[in-house]
């Protein structure tokens, strides 16, 4: 199995994200460091501080060396997918091909709605989201990408200079949707998600991937899957290796510890010593 650590830039200073990403950098156990993509903070009091996550993505790219680094995910609504493509290009080169392409569909109702960003039924969004896919990987691999859909229309679009990594940064997609997420997932992901839940859970899911991946001809071992394990404020490391080694039982490629605020480098060792054994 392989890990990586989640820093959710809210209920956060700058500082502290910055001091556990470095502290991070050095362990080797730790693969990746991944960001969510959110406006307002999460499953927490949203009215509290909130960093935007591309841009400090950027600067921990820039202040680390060898963590892979990524947005769990960027919600497609944000912005504009040909924005979303060059921002990508960009930090992939900027980060020396370091970057892991995180995307949804979208979910939040509270932010989307005080920004006037239009979410949409969750039909729309996953009819919105396959269409933005398909725009990302031309932008990303093509040198002009035409498109007319009902939520994107491009003309001979460009996006230069391309990334470091080809054919494109590879995509994770998060999300659980079994006829239209997963479907999505298996048609352009390297990597695949999931939010967080029980081994049976997470065993169903894969499972319906690998159908789509199936029905369209898709070797399910193209996709890297993933999985939240939350480390509590309690510190209890022996729990968490616990959740990723069941985790690992049914398939689990990446556990991706998610860090609890106040965000401190003093949990990365004692983290990374329970998680050693289930390498």
């Amino acid at each position: 199995m392989r890990f990586a650590i989640k820093t959710s830039p809210q209920d956060t200073v700058w500082s502290d994200m910055l001091a556990v990403w470095q502290a991070a950098d050095e362990i080797e156990l730790f693969e990746s460091g991944w960001t969510f993509d959110h406006f307002y903070p999460i499953f927490s009091d949203s009215t509290g501080p909130c960093l935007e996550g591309w841009v400090t993505l950027t600067a921990l790219a820039q202040a680390t060396k060898r963590l892979r680094v990524g947005t769990l995910v960027s919600g497609i609504h944000y912005r504009h997918p040909a924005l979303l493509a060059n921002m990508a290009a960009t930090l992939d080169i900027v980060s020396g091909g370091r970057l892991e392409f995180g995307v949804g569909a979208g979910w939040n109702e509270e932010e989307s709605g005080a920004y006037g960003m239009e979410l949409g039924t969750i039909k729309e969004r996953s009819d919105r989201f396959e269409e933005a896919c398909e725009v990302l990987v031309g932008l990303l691999t093509q040198e002009t990408t035409s498109f007319q859909g009902e939520h994107y229309q491009l003309t001979d679009a460009r996006c230069e200079p391309k990334g470091v990594q080809k054919p494109h940064p590879p995509i994770c997609i998060g999300g659980s949707g079994e006829k239209r997420t997963l479907r999505t997932t298996a048609k352009y992901a390297q990597h695949w998600n999931f939010v967080g839940g029980t081994p049976e859970e997470f065993a169903h899911k894969r499972e319906v991937l690998h159908r789509h991946c199936a029905d369209i001809g898709r070797d399910p071992k193209e996709i890297t899957l993933s999985s939240h394990v939350r480390l509590g404020a309690d510190g209890d490391y022996a729990k968490v290796a616990a959740e990723a080694e069941a985790l690992g039982e049914v398939g689990l490629d990446l556990a991706i510890i998610y860090l609890p605020p106040p965000h401190t480098p003093a949990v990365l060792e004692p983290l990374a010593k329970a998680l050693e054994p289930l390498r």
